[in-house]
């Protein structure tokens, strides 16, 4: 089922329809999505969730067709977290128009397989705007995010799992992924993502292997990640999925996740919250409280969306003069 523009709208009314909360965002400050997604541990999961996307021949496809996803790596992930964070920590109104810009770049992707990958023969069609290729990138980031958070912090209690799950289901309206498309709850999600984890839909193609291999040398963004974090995201996957990517994890990379695992949380639970807190978070929480936005939280948007606030409604993905306060 592809998403049209009429499914998306609907999705929108739906996301849009729930009662008002602080802040006047899709989710508030009492939600779980924004006690876990404030937290700058979830950066830890940023390998583990862009391989699981590869893995999706279309995903990895789709990719692969984008140039100037290597011309600007940096840039690339600026964008990505500027949407997601500006879904999660934005007005409605914010939230509604990045959703809107990513429904347009979704719906520009439409080609066809260069090579048999999995259950897609070559020459078969791709499209971004897929309900089942969109309900995967959102689990990656769901699920990642929920293990993430758990390496650095205390792991959340069932209720506020399910509570957690409840809300990314709302989240995922902004994806233009209907209510009634995902699991009911944490369990059968948990079901979801170890089924597709064991299929054939997820298999590494040799455009996916090349991207990984260009980002995880240094190749595409000039300097490569630590030993420990490629060993952290390399434990994080399935052992298929590791060895298809031609990950590295010999005993040294195993004695360095686990050595990561233990400093990390304590170094983590040593910094200021101010540093432990993502800036598009900061500068909600500034807007609730009827303040402008911090010179600090700024410089920590910079670092994680690329520019100084989260784009404005009307120019969502568009650069933003500084605000001064």
């Amino acid at each position: 089922m592809i998403v049209s523009e009429a499914d998306f709208q609907r999705c929108l009314d739906e996301v849009l329809s729930a009662p008002a909360v602080a802040g006047d965002g899709v989710l508030g400050p009492d939600s779980a999505m924004w006690l876990v997604h404030r937290e700058a541990a979830l950066f830890l999961g940023a390998g583990r969730a862009l391989l699981l996307q590869l893995a999706h021949p279309w995903v990895a496809a789709g990719i692969a067709e984008q140039s100037k996803v290597f011309a600007d790596p940096l840039g690339r992930f600026h964008r990505t977290f500027g949407i997601v964070y500006t879904m999660v920590f934005g007005t409605r109104a914010q939230a509604v128009a990045v959703a809107r810009r990513l429904h347009r770049r979704h719906a520009a992707v439409d080609g066809v397989m260069p090579e048999s990958v999995g259950p897609f023969p070559v020459g078969s069609r791709f499209v971004a705007n897929d309900v089942d290729a969109l309900r995967w990138v959102h689990a990656t980031l769901v699920e990642t995010a929920m293990m993430s958070y758990g390496l650095l912090c205390p792991p959340l209690g069932d209720a506020e799992r399910e509570q957690y799950w409840r809300e990314a289901t709302r989240f995922a309206g902004l994806f233009g992924i209907p209510h009634e498309a995902l699991p009911p709850d944490w369990v059968s999600f948990k079901a979801y993502t170890a089924g597709m984890m064991a299929s054939d839909t997820l298999t590494v193609s040799a455009a996916a292997r090349d991207i990984a291999q260009r980002i995880f040398s240094g190749e595409a963004t000039w300097i490569g990640p630590p030993r420990w974090f490629t060993a952290l995201t390399a434990e994080m996957l399935p052992e298929r999925l590791r060895l298809a990517f031609a990950l590295p994890f010999d005993e040294r990379d195993r004695r360095s996740a686990a050595r990561a695992r233990i400093w990390l949380p304590r170094a983590y639970a040593a910094l200021p919250e101010r540093l432990r807190t993502v800036g598009p978070y900061q500068e909600a929480m500034a807007r609730i409280r009827g303040e402008p936005c911090p010179s600090l939280t700024r410089l920590l948007n910079r670092a994680w969306i690329g520019q100084p606030l989260m784009p404005a409604a009307g120019t969502a993905g568009m650069p933003r003069p500084p605000a001064h306060g």
